[in-house]
């Protein structure tokens, strides 16, 4: 289970970097649907951090972290 976890957490960190860097790069485009782009990627961007800091708890009550 804590290996599934784990590549779970390290998947969604890789998902995360990529949204982040698309968001970056569409700051620098000066077309009309770039604010729409932007309010998409960022929501993205907060719903894959919120699955990866719910598979990093996860990994720690599966690991023992958590008493």
């Amino acid at each position: 289970m804590a290996n599934i976890l784990t590549i779970g957490f390290y998947v969604a960190l890789a998902i995360l970097l990529i949204v982040l860097v698309l968001g970056l790069v569409n700051l620098t485009r000066t077309d009309d649907q770039q604010a729409s782009r932007s309010n998409k990627l960022m929501r993205m961007r907060v719903l894959i951090q919120a699955i990866a800091i719910a598979l990093l708890c996860g990994l720690g009550f599966v690991l023992g972290a958590f008493n």
